[in-house]
């Protein structure tokens, strides 16, 4: 028995991976007015969905907006049409257009095997929680999958006013869970972020950020390896 009486989650590459429609991009240019091609597609999607970092330049208020990004929705929008922008995207409309479909939950993909470890951690009598970094609700995710019910609490950092790795939102949801730290399991795709969660007396399982078709049992395979169920 490992002791542990609750698991939380990461959302993004962890529960779910943000996978865009390559419509959003279909004739998006640059300033040069060059149209972005895969590779310039697959860096924007990389810079905006880094969990940790600074992925594009950045001068002071940028950098305040950035690190307050998942703090509040307004810093949210502002930090991200910053990356856009500083991303190849140079029209302020297309920006916006984006940003709208990078921060609307029902644009995410579960992974293949979310629902069931989902379900199987409640079977086994464990509390769940999701713990994201994160300036918009992303529950409306869940219900669309039908699995909003095996969750007993979201702890988003910006209705808390904490963000991974700051210890403080780790300890508001394992209260949220009403459990102590180290009856706790996080599992996230990064070591700094989640993985801050250790600090504090919780278990840590990793899992990596490949895309949805690449990784069928891997949150499966972390949370059985992590001796959960």
């Amino acid at each position: 028995m490992t002791g542990y009486e609750g698991v939380l989650f990461d959302f993004s590459g962890t529960l779910f991976r943000l996978e865009p429609d390559p419509a959003w991009f279909a004739e998006l240019t640059d300033a040069a007015g060059r149209v972005l091609d895969d590779a310039a597609q697959r860096e924007l999607l990389h810079r905006m969905t880094v969990p940790v970092g600074e992925p594009v330049p950045m001068d002071e208020q940028a950098r305040r907006t950035w690190h307050a990004r998942d703090l509040s929705s307004a810093d949210h929008r502002g930090a991200y049409l910053h990356v856009l922008e500083h991303s190849g995207v140079d029209d302020a409309d297309e920006r916006e257009r984006l940003y709208g479909e990078f921060s609307n939950p029902l644009n995410w993909t579960i992974y293949p095997d979310t629902a069931a470890v989902l379900r199987a951690v409640r079977d086994a009598g464990l509390r769940v929680g999701v713990l994201s970094n994160i300036g918009y609700d992303i529950r409306p995710a869940f219900e669309r999958e039908g699995i909003d019910g095996l969750v007993d609490e979201f702890v988003l950092s910006f209705e808390v006013g904490h963000a991974k790795p700051d210890l403080a939102v780790f300890r508001a949801a394992t209260a949220a869970l009403g459990l102590p730290p180290e009856r706790v399991l996080m599992v996230g795709d990064s070591a700094e972020a989640d993985g801050a969660s250790r600090a504090i007396g919780c278990g840590f399982a990793q899992v990596e950020p490949l895309p949805v078709d690449a990784r069928p049992t891997g949150l499966l395979d972390a949370v059985r390896a992590a001796g959960v169920i």
